[in-house]
């Protein structure tokens, strides 16, 4: 171990001057002259598990860093490591597991800072079927929504199936995306639940739609679930792309650590004052809330939880062809160097 605006994953290349959300863009020539210069997908700038990227740049922490960060948001996580993995960003903010898929398809892609030590996700199921679903042994059979097909929901929730006795052929994943693609989908029926994100928890529970059915936004949540810490999002990137530019990764870890720190020591409130107006779609008090709910899933300091990455190699292990037989270097999927550095 080393100490909301959809974009198509095809066409990110020449759309991220348009919806880049900070920064003066530029071209590769000259990010290469200036590594200060980053662009980072985000699988969701509006979802509360990444809300550390907006409100990083809210607070003013990279500048502060001397870097020129542009934010960029795809509905799904899978989407953000497509275009760290094609080279169209310099980083993702995305969940922690897709460092071990990659590894396996022969990508060395790292976690530098880790944002939590829970998934933050929560399974719910639509009223209409609650007589249905009382537990993932009752998932066979059903439509259940993911944000994307081999998107962290997607694992996740094919691990509480198989966790359960429940074949990954026995129900049918839907890719719906989040907020209201996903609301949308619960109301028109056509899935019966799904494993989603504040705020879209929230607004679901608020509009009388459905009901929690596993809640993982809490490490004793994620313990219940999944049998031990799940480090889930993070800023991840190219293991060669740090290397050669350590001097940059560590401001973008100095940035997001002060930022966590900032988060551990201020209200929900205040936390969701500092963010974008357009991201409390069910109102200021309903965000508030959907923000206290996943606070506790976020680390203070960016270090990797101690067993983390052995229970997201356990779950993915579960039900990933992929992976089963594969031996995969856990020291090669994450470093703490640069988050202890920023202590």
């Amino acid at each position: 171990m080393r100490s909301i605006f959809k974009v198509s994953a095809a066409a990110v290349s020449g759309v991220l001057a348009l919806t880049a959300l900070t920064g003066c863009g530029g071209n590769s020539a000259d990010e290469g002259k200036n590594s200060n210069k980053v662009k980072i997908m985000v699988g969701g700038l509006d979802k509360v598990i990444y809300m550390p990227a907006m409100l990083t740049q809210r607070l003013g922490y990279f500048k502060d860093q001397g870097l020129d960060v542009s934010l960029l948001t795809e509905p799904a996580g899978v989407q953000a490591e497509t275009a760290l993995v094609s080279g169209d960003v310099q980083g993702a903010v995305g969940f922690y597991d897709h460092t071990l898929d990659l590894q396996v398809k022969g990508k060395h892609v790292e976690s530098v800072v880790q944002f939590s030590h829970a998934p933050g996700e929560v399974e719910m199921v639509s009223n209409k079927a609650a007589g249905d679903i009382s537990s993932p042994k009752d998932f066979k059979g059903k439509k259940l929504g993911v944000t994307g097909l081999g998107s962290s929901t997607d694992f996740l929730t094919k691990y509480l199936a198989v966790h359960n006795g429940v074949k990954t052929s026995e129900f049918t994943p839907v890719a719906v995306g989040a907020g209201q693609t996903f609301v949308a989908a619960l109301k028109q029926g056509s899935i019966q639940g799904g494993m989603t994100t504040d705020p879209t928890v929230a607004n679901i529970v608020d509009q009388k739609l459905g009901k929690v059915l596993l809640d993982m936004r809490t490490p004793a949540g994620s313990q219940a679930a999944l049998g031990g810490p799940y480090p889930s999002s993070s800023l991840y990137m190219n293991a060669d792309w740090v290397d050669g530019h350590k001097a940059t990764v560590q401001k973008l870890a100095n940035a997001f650590v002060k930022t966590l720190k900032w988060m551990s020591s201020h209200s929900p409130e205040e936390i969701a004052a500092k963010m974008p107006a357009d991201y409390a779609q069910g109102g200021k008090t309903l965000y508030a809330q959907s923000i206290k709910s996943t606070l506790p899933m976020f680390t203070t300091d960016g270090v990797m939880p101690a067993n983390g990455p052995e229970t997201v190699e356990k779950v993915l292990k579960a039900f990933n062809p992929n992976l089963k037989n594969a031996t995969v270097d856990l020291s090669k999927t994450y470093t703490t160097e640069f988050a202890k550095k920023a202590h």
